[in-house]
């Protein structure tokens, strides 16, 4: 049960749980729907051409999920047998059921980062050599911008490129987990075509900060599109009239882009009040997420359950000793002083 200070639910748990806005909802309830299927739903055209030219992708294919989209990816870079480098904090090691194992019958290496980012030399030390028949034949790697268990970090494009340049002396593939590639953008200012550069697939995701309802997109060439869809199609993710879904990408992208900066000012905002709680201790978040390490006796868990009593939601992480905060769009700016007013709260309960 909320206490007696809080009037409403401070939700920060994700920037998957906004609500769709009403001109979202309005988009949803106009849209020009089709059969995607046959390819022929034209607002699901509309918002694959319109991330493709984003990107600087020749086309994109619409999924339901950020988990299907990366997997997709994977399944069209790699074969049974095959390895993957991935860092160790990375999305598809940590949150995708091992998909790309038991999809896929590929292995993950993992290296480790600093923040979720490793560098060029750092993937140089695991190559491993293609004549070697007692190793896998190593076929790509991934990468995440920005890194969620990393904190929000973004990769520096310097350092993206280089990691992509040796993967491709090497003969492989890489992956961009763009999820929140939005973000990434936003808070760099480099513009998305440029990360995406750097990448033979990216995905990136509409359900994130940009508050549609669902969707990712995988962008790629149009050599690879038909395995993709191929691909998608195998994992249950062929849908119909989708255009209802494609329209709040559409307007997401329209009208919720630019806005990230907000969210990151927020995050911002709750670390400097955050560190002037005794027990709580984070760093500046470059992006939207905000992980405070929790030095006190009730531990993570505890402390979390304290926030929601008080009205804040959150998720305790990182060995139960730290709790993650998300800011997004249901949780405007004007709102940070009261959510640490709460968290203060919680902390001295």
């Amino acid at each position: 049960m909320l206490s007696q200070y809080c009037m409403d639910v401070l939700d920060l748990r994700s920037d998957t749980v906004t609500r769709p806005t009403p001109g979202m909802r309005k988009a949803m309830a106009d849209a020009e729907v089709g059969d995607d299927v046959y390819g022929e739903d034209p607002t699901v055209n509309r918002l694959q051409e319109s991330v493709a030219a984003m990107l600087g992708k020749e086309c994109a294919l619409w999924v339901p999920t950020g988990t299907m989209a990366n997997q997709i990816a994977v399944g069209a870079l790699v074969s049974q047998g095959d390895e993957i480098v991935c860092e160790r904090g990375s999305h598809i090691v940590n949150y995708e059921g091992a998909a790309a194992p038991a999809l896929w019958g590929a292995q993950t290496l993992v290296i480790d980062g600093t923040r979720g980012i490793f560098d060029a030399e750092a993937l140089r030390a695991v190559l491993r050599r293609s004549e070697d028949v007692h190793a896998p034949l190593q076929k790509a790697v991934a990468v995440e911008n920005t890194h969620n268990r990393g904190g929000g970090a973004v990769w520096p494009i310097a350092t993206l490129r280089a990691v992509s340049q040796v993967a491709r002396e090497a003969g492989l593939a890489l992956h961009l987990d763009g999820a929140r590639l939005w973000n990434a953008h936003v808070a760099s200012g480099v513009a998305l075509s440029e990360y995406a550069a750097c990448a033979d697939t990216v995905s990136v995701a509409l359900s994130k900060g940009l508050g549609a309802p669902a969707g990712s997109l995988v962008a790629t060439t149009r050599a690879r599109l038909p395995l993709l869809r191929r691909l998608r199609k195998r994992l249950g993710g062929g849908m119909r009239q989708v255009g209802i879904l494609a329209a709040a990408g559409l307007y997401a992208l329209d009208h919720h882009l630019r806005r990230l900066e907000e969210d990151h000012r927020c995050a911002k905002a709750l670390a400097e009040g955050v560190q002037g709680i005794r027990g709580l201790r984070c760093a500046t978040p470059e992006t939207n997420l905000l992980f405070v390490d929790v030095d006190l006796p009730m531990g993570a868990i505890a402390f979390a359950a304290a926030c929601k009593a008080e009205g804040v939601l959150c998720n305790a992480e990182g060995g139960k000793a730290r709790v993650r905060l998300v800011t997004h769009l249901d949780v405007p700016l004007a709102r940070a002083g009261e959510a640490i007013a709460r968290l203060k709260r919680a902390a001295t309960r």
